[in-house]
């Protein structure tokens, strides 16, 4: 078999091409120019340096008789001032992509997304939930749906073969950038407090494994929730805490002060033009309830949403001690 893998510098990508490595895969890796591929240059893949903004850049660098594209590419920003960027990232780029895939006849198209694309709910997430993501004054909720439906327009109309993935909090090894920066400020003692908010969190293993599964038995045009352990922010902090042996709140932080932080915050960014700690869009994000479900992705993909957060954190934690991270 034979991939095209997008984003496989990052956390999600490089967790997914170990995978598809000891299935015998052949790995094609993209990446962009002045992008860090320490990790990528240590394993028996190709790699293509590429723009996934630029078409026919990527129709060149794209090679033929592929099984699969996995898409996993993003941008999670979450900051106002890219907007622009964002948008770019995870729409006009995914439009590319897809493009590209149905020139050169690739089989299946495995498309990540993320359970923003749903938007915020009050009640658990399913696939059937109606994403009110256009109407949140989050850009990334925005861009996400729309990615989505650049894919679904394609199956429905230009007859891709696309599965969409929409995993929640991915936490585990190889994570750079996302969960390791709140065990960071932990271990620093930098961390101002914990907010109110819930969500559903899943190991970044099996959601990993979700996608080779999504091309060996995903439905066509069909989207399959990643979710599992579910419980409040403060609980992973506690956890983290536990883990690094370091003091942490015992309660959360009212969710109007990280507002109106998130939104002084902001307007101050205006002036200084650098992303501040907590912007409004951040300040929504982790004091939000995101739970969902995922007995469809269990049912026909043998997704595994069983494992305990305290797993999922353990072996986030043992990787960044081994990057001396920690």
């Amino acid at each position: 078999m034979k991939a095209f893998v997008t984003g496989g510098t990052g956390f999600l990508g490089l967790n997914l091409i170990h995978q598809l490595i000891d299935k015998d895969w052949q790995v094609i890796a993209m990446f962009r120019a002045g992008a860090n591929i320490a990790e990528l240059e240590k394993l028996n893949i190709t790699l293509v340096e590429t723009d996934l903004l630029n078409k026919s850049h990527l129709m060149n660098n794209v090679p033929s008789e592929l099984d699969a594209i996995f898409h996993i590419a993003g941008d999670t920003n979450m900051w106002r001032l890219n907007n622009a960027r964002q948008y770019q990232v995870n729409v006009t780029a995914t439009q590319n992509l897809i493009d590209v895939a149905l020139s050169k006849q690739v089989k299946r198209f495995i498309h990540t997304s993320s359970i923003s694309a749903y938007g915020f709910h009050k009640k658990i997430i399913t696939e059937s939930s109606h994403s009110n993501a256009l109407q949140s004054s989050v850009n990334y909720l925005k861009t996400k749906y729309l990615g989505e439906k650049a894919v679904k327009d394609a199956v429905t109309n230009k007859g891709l073969d696309a599965v969409i993935l929409n995993p929640c909090a991915i936490i585990g090894p190889y994570d750079k950038h996302n969960w390791s920066q709140l065990f960071t400020m932990i271990n620093n003692g930098s961390l101002p407090g914990a907010p109110a908010g819930e969500g559903s969190y899943c190991h970044v293993r099996e959601v990993a494994a979700a996608h080779i599964a999504a091309f060996e038995r995903g439905k066509i045009g069909e989207n399959y929730i990643l979710a599992g352990t579910d419980c409040s922010f403060l609980d992973v902090v506690r956890k983290i805490g536990n883990l690094l042996d370091k003091p942490t709140p015992n309660k959360p932080i009212p969710s109007v002060v990280i507002k109106t932080i998130g939104a002084l915050s902001y307007w101050l960014s205006l002036f200084t033009k650098q992303e501040p700690n907590m912007t409004p869009e951040k300040a929504q994000m982790v004091t939000e309830r995101v739970k969902a479900s995922s007995d469809k992705a269990v049912k026909e993909l043998g997704y595994n949403n069983k494992v305990s957060l305290d797993e999922m954190l353990n072996d986030c934690y043992l990787w960044m001690k081994q990057e001396n991270m920690l």
